[in-house]
């Protein structure tokens, strides 16, 4: 199937957890755009997870990998792509220190050949775009491990110096900085995001947040890194996909805008409040010889190069674009929980 709408977008790395949020709010959206969803299907995506979309006559999955330049260039022809919104990442820290050769590639690499590809089909030369790409933008995700720690003071601006400390966020500070030099030696149309930790529906469960609620279900231990006082700013996804609307039609060009959630908590507070809400959505009955789920949090061995402190300052977001997150982080974390209630259940009932 070829998408005829006006605006065929291309997503790259749609069957991830920000992606496939992102999707289906953005065909809901806007009735004029097509979405052509690009992902290599690794352990990190899954289409069940779009699967409210999969009939729509408006989007469309191509399984492929982001380095292959010679599939970029095919979707952009066949399906004349006029925007690019760039998810597709490997993104686990754990896994990047055991094996960070694919952050580089799939980061690094893959990101310059949808640059490149998309500078060719969209510009004659440097600062010179064709007509009919006049408006044509690559939107690039990133995120704010680029800055590497904070103290307990302080918050990172877009102006905050690049100190990225695991493979994993070398290899998106590496690919920010290709992603500028697009901008300054081509002029071509490039913004970026730098956003804080992300939690809500769809995540995998690798991630904290999945794994809390998942041990808790199995009645096994919660494992919790160092002393649990580690501080990121949580922004729930479909707050973080409104966000990434408003820079892709509104951000300026070449502009970098940081988006966090306001909503700085260590993992201390995280463990104990979901703990707190499958205490009263899940009670807990004689034979699992516990009184609350508190009691399987343990404490394991810290994590290396970990971060102690990660805080967004999101002004410039809020005041050039009008963006503001729609959740606090107890609502959206009361989404989040019910969600993968529902979830883990169907997934026990398969088995």
């Amino acid at each position: 199937m070829v998408l005829l709408n006006s605006e065929s977008i291309l997503v790259t790395g749609g069957a991830g957890f920000i992606g496939s949020n992102f999707i289906p709010f953005f065909l809901d959206k806007y009735p004029d755009y097509s979405i052509v969803n690009l992902d290599k299907l690794t352990y990190a995506g899954n289409l069940h997870n779009l699967s409210e979309v999969e009939q729509n006559p408006r989007y469309e999955f191509v399984k492929g990998d982001i380095c292959n330049r010679e599939l970029v260039s095919y979707i952009f022809d066949r399906y004349h792509i006029n925007g690019i919104i760039h998810f597709a990442a490997e993104s686990h820290v754990d896994n990047s220190i055991n094996g960070p050769a694919i952050f580089i590639e799939t980061n690094v690499k893959g990101t310059f050949t949808l640059l490149d590809v998309a500078r060719q089909h969209w510009m004659n030369q440097p600062f010179e775009h064709k007509p009919e790409h006049m408006n044509s933008r690559f939107l690039h995700v990133s995120t704010d491990e680029v800055y590497g720690s904070l103290g307990s003071k302080g918050y990172f601006t877009e102006q905050t110096p690049y100190a990225p400390n695991s493979p994993y966020s070398a290899s998106k500070a590496s690919a920010d900085m290709i992603v500028r030099s697009f901008f300054h030696t081509y002029g071509m149309n490039v913004v970026t995001t730098n956003c804080s930790n992300n939690y809500g529906p769809k995540q995998h469960t690798e991630k904290l947040i999945p794994t809390i609620i998942k041990n808790a279900l199995s009645i096994n231990p919660i494992p919790i890194y160092g002393d649990g006082q580690y501080v990121r700013d949580w922004l729930y996804v479909v707050d973080h996909c409104r966000a990434i609307d408003k820079v892709f039609h509104q951000g300026v060009l070449g502009q970098t805008y940081n988006i966090g959630g306001n909503n700085e908590k260590d993992n201390l507070y995280i463990v104990n409040t979901i703990c707190k809400m499958l205490d009263g959505f899940v009670p807990l009955d004689n034979e699992s010889k516990i009184s609350s789920y508190k009691e399987l949090i343990t404490f394991v061995g810290d994590r290396p190069g970990h971060d102690r402190r990660y805080a967004i300052d999101a002004s410039k977001i809020r005041n050039e674009l009008n963006w503001a997150p729609n959740e606090s982080f107890e609502s959206g974390l009361m989404n989040t929980v019910k969600w993968y209630l529902i979830y883990f259940q169907g997934a026990n009932n398969e088995t």
